[in-house]
């Protein structure tokens, strides 16, 4: 019996998500009833893009404005029967709380990955977890420390180079950071070169051969 694939309504899929380029909050796809509901629950604008008309949150909105309405919009769409995937960032309904314990599920994931580790392989993916330039969790903590050593620094009115000693340490410490992140890629590129150990293989057999019986 020969199976046809179901057809799939693609178009009356709603992604609501952040542009990393502009950091607007954009909605994809949707039928005229899905960009009603946007309009009307979420305060989105229609925008001609290269593909297509879509929608967007109005410039300059707060962030909690964002999430809010962006959360509003969703929920509104789910009631109406439409499948829509929200960012996670957007998610007004998550709270800190709950991503704190993300986190801490994470590293400690990270941590009975190493402990069960086999192969230098498995060391090195959880190394680059860790060191990753772009999205490891050593650089995004930096990221997190300059920030504040920043604004700390703006909010004690201190030029650079003349920060009180302790920010001054802060700074340091994030170019710690840095140079660690450095050393921990160092050593994944060494422990994903690693070859295998070479599997043993079993002596051969010295047993004598039983003697033929013979009646």
């Amino acid at each position: 019996m020969t199976f046809k694939e179901p057809d799939f309504w693609v178009l009356e899929y709603v992604t609501i998500t952040k542009d990393p380029r502009t950091g607007l909050v954009v909605a994809i796809g949707g039928t005229e009833k899905a960009a009603d509901i946007l309009q009307r629950t979420g305060g989105f604008l229609s925008a001609p893009g290269p593909r297509g008309d879509y929608h967007r949150l109005p410039h300059g909105l707060p962030v909690e404005q964002q999430r809010l309405k962006a959360t509003t919009a969703s929920h509104a769409l789910f009631a109406a029967g439409h499948s829509v995937h929200l960012d996670p960032a957007l998610n007004a309904l998550a709270t800190p709380d709950s991503e704190h314990d993300a986190a801490l599920r994470y590293l400690a994931h990270l941590a009975e990955r190493v402990a069960a580790a086999e192969t230098s392989e498995e060391i090195a993916e959880v190394l680059t977890e860790i060191a990753a330039p772009v999205h490891g969790l050593l650089p995004l903590t930096r990221e997190v420390v300059v920030r504040a050593w920043i604004a700390a620094s703006d909010l004690q009115g201190a030029a650079p180079g003349e920060e009180p000693e302790p920010l001054a340490r802060l700074g340091d410490t994030a170019s710690s950071m840095s140079q660690a992140a450095h050393v921990i890629l160092r050593a994944r590129n060494h422990a994903a070169r690693v070859p295998h150990p070479a599997a043993l293989t079993p002596p051969p057999s010295t047993a004598q051969p039983w003697p033929s019986c013979r009646r």
